[in-house]
């Protein structure tokens, strides 16, 4: 019972940390907080950490998350821009900055799946891929529904 307790108040310490770091791009999109709350949950479901774990584990994922969402929008950018304004002198402009996109973001899960290992077990490491994956997956899965509920179309994604 004692050691529930201590797991517990871990995990709350470190959902609290997250939430107050990332408060700031919460408040431009309040359902952001909603989502990541439920992934914090369901990424320590999957992973079943013990508090050591979740003690070194935590803070690593949080800069790797950092790192994930300040790549995607910088992609974003870029990619508007250059729908915007088409480099005439370079037809394949788009093409050759998307695998760019691609490959900075295999480097960065390269990088920290090194320094994941360092803090968890290879097993566990390889659950986190999965765990991401598979609540991507959940959550476009629950947006589409939504959206059928509602009546709405939903718009093609762009390639």
């Amino acid at each position: 019972m004692k050691s529930i307790r201590i797991i517990l108040f871990i995990l709350c310490g470190l959902i609290g940390s997250t939430v107050a770091v990332r408060a700031q791009d919460e408040a431009q999109n309040p359902g952001l907080e909603r989502i990541r709350a439920a992934q914090i949950a369901y990424l320590s479901k999957e992973l079943d950490l013990s508090p050591e774990e979740a003690q070194k584990f935590w803070p690593v994922y949080n800069q790797y998350s950092k790192e994930v969402e300040t790549l995607i929008e910088e992609r974003k950018r870029t990619m508007k821009d250059l729908r915007q304004n088409p480099d005439p002198a370079d037809p394949t402009a788009q093409a050759t900055q998307d695998l760019k996109y691609q490959q900075r973001m295999l480097d960065i899960k390269t990088r920290y799946k090194d320094q994941f290992v360092k803090v968890l077990p290879a097993q566990k490491v390889n659950t986190l891929y999965r765990a991401e994956r598979d609540f991507r997956q959940a959550l476009l899965r629950e947006y589409k529904m939504r959206q059928e509920q509602r009546g709405v179309p939903l718009r093609r994604m762009r390639q």
